[in-house]
């Protein structure tokens, strides 16, 4: 039987990507094995051995954002400015590596919180230049099969990193409902290995890809950005306001319910599917547009989200958990192939820097207001669980209004912007 020729174009479209596409992916997949054994538990460590509240537990996810979104903004802008990103990776990298260990020894939430502090900084000085790195190291046709592999590879990192910490809390406290210490520090100690390898893949994998264009380096200034990237932009931060950290779905499930084993067997279902979903979603996108993928996660998200407000029993947060896989899986990387669409390349590090600043600001009063709703603040008890799960339902609904009204210019097809990528972005 012979294969589709649709099917056989796009596998040779996969296996064409250039090697920093691949090492790139790669470096994300261990350093996610890493982070997702650590910091999935982090809010249950946090409400369970510490008897953190959730309103504290939204401030420490949304400071720790907002760290790394200020400084996504500078890494991006410098990026531009050296005309490189290989180096700025390498620092984000390695920060985040060495500073996750040392949340053994936390007593206290103020311990969590520096340690967090600390890895946002590392996310913050990578990603953006990274995010660069992979955008101009393809043209546009393939821009948005590059991202979705590499979403892709994040993820599987992701379900890998699940996995081990199930593998680990299962054979120190299987079927408990609540996080012990004990089984945290070992989790944590073991997450290190993987961290550490994937700076080593990135140091001698990677090449920084010379600059196509003699344009003078961007300043650091949004409005000389396109009026498009800023009212997209503008559109990201709205949803976003509702979008607060995933520690809240975390507490939701146990509040339903679920063990700290079926809590990561959940989370390893939700990075299967996001997994599954990333790369098709993101060579989709380059047939027929970013703005309907967009528009198709935004919609399945608030559909969850208002599935996490009514949920009534377990089996129901595990079913809306494997449906966020779906919404990460359509929107994060078509929105990060849009984000090269909308500017020249040698301002992409730039509008990354800025693209994830806007996320990630939204995400302090995002979180925060998360963790009111539901817990309140001083005297005032909150609304209780379902809260915030309905705003961000509502939020969801007002962007998709507003982005199904908005005009992108210029076309990414634009010649200018989409020179082919040189040979050392082939890995020639």
């Amino acid at each position: 039987m012979t294969a589709h020729p649709e099917v056989g174009a796009r596998l040779d479209d996969v296996r064409a990507l250039p090697r920093n596409v691949w090492v790139l992916t790669f470096t994300s997949l261990l350093t996610d094995i890493s982070s997702e054994m650590v910091f999935n538990l982090l809010p249950l460590f946090l409400a369970n051995v510490l008897g953190v509240r959730t309103n504290v537990i939204g401030l420490i996810e949304g400071i720790a954002e907002t760290t790394a979104s200020l400084l996504k903004v500078f890494s991006g802008w410098l990026s531009d400015k050296l005309r490189r990103r290989k180096a700025l990776t390498v620092a984000g990298y390695s920060l985040s590596a060495v500073s996750k260990p040392l949340l053994i020894f936390a007593t206290a939430w103020t311990g969590v919180l520096i340690v967090r502090f600390a890895d946002r900084v590392g996310k913050g000085l990578r990603n953006a230049p990274r995010d660069a790195l992979v955008a101009d190291s393809v043209d546009a046709r393939r821009r948005g099969l590059a991202f979705g592999v590499h979403r892709a590879g994040d993820t599987f990192g992701a379900l890998l990193g699940l996995g081990l910490a199930l593998l680990i809390v299962f054979s120190t406290q299987a079927g408990a409902i609540t996080l012990s210490q004990e089984t945290f520090q070992i989790v944590v100690l073991v997450s290190f290995i993987p961290a550490a390898l994937a700076v080593l893949v990135l140091s001698l994998g990677a090449r920084d890809i010379p600059p196509r264009s003699e344009a003078e380096p961007p300043r650091l200034n949004l409005r000389e950005t396109p009026l498009a990237f800023r009212q997209f932009l503008g559109i990201v931060v709205i949803f976003t306001l509702g979008n607060s950290a995933d520690a809240f779905l975390i507490l939701r499930a146990q509040e339903r319910g679920l063990s700290v084993t079926s809590v990561l067997g959940m989370l390893m279902m939700f990075t299967l599917v996001y997994t599954l979903v990333s790369a098709p979603a993101g060579a989709l996108s380059d047939r027929i547009g970013r703005r309907r993928l967009i528009l198709a996660g935004w919609g399945v998200y608030g559909l969850i989200y208002l599935g996490f407000a009514l949920a009534a029993a377990a089996w129901q947060i595990w079913l809306l958990y494997a449906l966020y896989g779906l919404y990460y899986g359509l929107f994060e990387g078509t929105a990060r192939a849009l984000v090269a669409d909308l500017v020249p390349p040698q301002t992409r590090g730039t509008a990354y820097g800025l693209y994830n600043a806007a996320v990630g600001l939204a995400a302090l009063p995002a979180s925060i207001l998360a963790g009111v709703l539901w817990h309140g603040v001083g005297a005032w008890q909150g609304f209780g669980p379902s809260a915030p799960f309905l705003a961000g339902a509502a939020l969801a609904v007002t962007a998709i209004g507003l982005f199904t009204r908005w005009e992108r210019r210029p076309s990414p097809a634009s010649p200018e912007w989409d020179e082919a990528p040189t040979s050392a972005a082939r890995g020639d």
